[in-house]
């Protein structure tokens, strides 16, 4: 299956108050479309890459990253973009070559796409016609008025914030593509294939997959590239294990989030084993003993205490130790409910405790195949390994 990408780099940035494009700045040794570029070039799937960049800057140059593998990359071509951004994906698309099957669509200013998330949308663009990375709203969400009145609450459950990349299979982006040059206006291309009559389908986004638009979202990201390149530092490695009865009459708190479940996990606090887990994991790796050294069930203080505030207190022990966390990696082990749902919002709230960036925690669920107390929907299990590293 031959994949093209065309990656949307025409804008002008306007929001972020800079006198260059913002795609044109750097986040760390190379451009922000440069690492959006490099990201699709290094994906074993992608067959050609077209990046459609403003009239008055129509060439492209590898980032010093991505020159020491000039022979292994695919083609990358340029061509110039429109006045709006459909025109310019467009123009992307009539330099499409006919043997394409799927057509990734990409803002240049996500430059922290992931292998996996490109995987997802190559395989939904293939199966369903047309596909989009999204995020389940994790807010509730207000439709105001125009005198600033609220005139709707949106049910949180349908509402999603679209990423790119967007895919299609060739015949029907371009189906989508001359609905938008017969005069009908989309804000992306996903819009365009449904006015087209075409079903889109929504794939699980990514959390770290930001888009930079405002002066925070560069400064952030120059911040979460400044380590790139670097020697690592030596790292500490900690395991964790929790396990908990679940019974009736209990919540069931998985990584700070409830689970709709008829039955919860027994324990002195809320019995979160992904927080639990993860707090002796850290603890460990930095040799600081573990949960219940420093929450013990005997303590009143801490019954039916929030386990993100004690994995929230178990990092700040870790920073006056003189260590940061590098990442962690938690696999629940739990045979139902199913929890990939709420995988997202669960690194994203055990990142928070952490302080650390929702790329550096790993979720995973297992169940057991129906073996002891964990298969007979008796119990709840979670490992952990923590990588924690010397700030200085």
């Amino acid at each position: 299956m031959r994949v093209s990408v065309i990656i949307a780099a025409a804008g002008a940035g306007r929001r972020l108050r800079s006198a260059t494009p913002k795609q044109m700045l750097d986040i760390g040794g190379g451009t922000i479309l440069q690492h959006s570029v490099k990201a699709f070039a290094a994906h074993p799937r992608i067959s050609d890459i077209i990046v459609v960049m403003p009239p008055e800057r129509t060439a492209f140059s590898p980032s010093p990253a991505m020159t020491g593998d000039l022979r292994t990359l695919p083609p990358i071509r340029t061509v110039a973009g429109g006045e709006r951004r459909q025109d310019s994906v467009a123009n992307g698309f009539d330099a499409v070559g006919p043997s394409a099957d799927v057509v990734l669509i990409h803002d240049a200013a996500r430059p922290f796409v992931t292998p996996d998330l490109i995987d997802r949308t190559i395989d939904a663009a293939a199966t369903y016609g047309a596909a989009i990375a999204a995020l389940q709203s994790r807010d509730t969400v207000k439709r105001v008025g125009p005198g600033g009145a609220i005139s709707a609450t949106m049910p949180r459950e349908e509402i999603y914030l679209a990423q790119t990349p967007q895919g299609f299979r060739r015949e029907v982006l371009a189906k989508a593509i001359a609905i938008g040059r017969s005069g009908v206006e989309a804000t992306d291309e996903a819009m365009l294939a449904e006015r087209a009559g075409f079903s889109v389908h929504v794939v699980d986004g990514d959390p770290g997959n930001v888009k930079i638009t405002t002066e925070e979202d560069l400064d952030a990201a120059r911040m979460r590239t400044a380590t790139r390149g670097k020697p690592a530092r030596t790292g500490r490695a900690g395991t964790g294990y929790d396990l908990h009865r679940l019974v009736e009459g209990r919540p069931l708190v998985i990584g700070g989030v409830t689970i709709q479940s008829d039955r919860g996990a027994l324990g002195h606090s809320d019995a979160d084993v992904v927080c639990h887990a993860a707090t002796d994991a850290i603890l460990g790796a930095a040799g600081l003993g573990d949960i219940g050294r420093h929450f013990p069930d005997t303590d009143a203080r801490w019954k039916g205490a929030s386990s993100l505030d004690l994995l929230a207190r178990a990092a700040v022990m870790l920073a006056d130790a003189g260590y940061e966390v590098g990442n962690v990696d938690v696999t629940v082990i739990l045979e139902a409910p199913k929890i990939k749902d709420a995988i997202d919002d669960m690194r994203t709230r055990v990142a928070k405790a952490l302080d650390v960036d929702p790329s550096r925690v790993s979720i995973k669920g297992k169940t057991n195949e129906g073996v002891d107390a964990i298969g007979r929907r008796e119990a709840i299990a979670a490992h952990a390994i923590a990588l924690v590293r010397s700030r200085s």
